[in-house]
């Protein structure tokens, strides 16, 4: 491998650990803030009834193999593309339990609520956090990578 590769699949690790943290910050934030929508079925009604309120939404999962729910995550792409919203994958739905659960992460997901689908609405318009994700999704994009992927680590 020729020096010039190593730095380039470097500059993009770092990009993606760093949209990475800046997605957990926005997340808390957006929570504290009440500016988060929990949920596919959830979001899907907040979704038809105000689109324009949504600038994030975020697909978590760490099992492919969910018919179902890759069927929930095509519809929902599908309308965010539609409207302009800005959408990712990610994985780590243990770590969004942490994040957004605190001390009720170690209870299993289906007592907690649905994590899979998470809208963020209109936080600080110019959070800053928000910006980061918006940049690292445009570049994600530009590299052909249609819906950009992030993998949160537990802590």
């Amino acid at each position: 491998m020729i020096p010039e590769d190593n730095f380039g699949s470097d500059v993009m690790a770092n990009r993606t650990l760093s949209a990475a943290l800046a997605l957990e910050e926005l997340l808390v934030t957006a929570q504290k803030q009440d500016f988060l929508t929990l949920g596919i079925y959830e979001s899907a009604k907040l979704l038809i009834a105000d689109p324009d309120s949504v600038v994030l939404c975020v697909l978590a999962a760490d099992n492919e193999d969910d018919v179902a729910l890759q069927i929930h995550f095509t519809l929902l792409q599908a309308f965010c593309c539609d409207n302009d919203i800005t959408i990712l994958r990610a994985s780590g739905v243990r770590r969004l339990q942490q994040l957004l659960r605190g001390d009720e992460s170690n209870r299993n997901l289906e007592e907690q609520g649905d994590l899979h689908c998470i809208l963020v609405t209109n936080p600080q318009a110019d959070h800053c956090r928000l910006q980061e994700v918006g940049t690292f999704c445009q570049e994600s994009r530009r590299m052909d990578q249609w819906i950009p992927e992030l993998t949160l680590q537990e802590r």
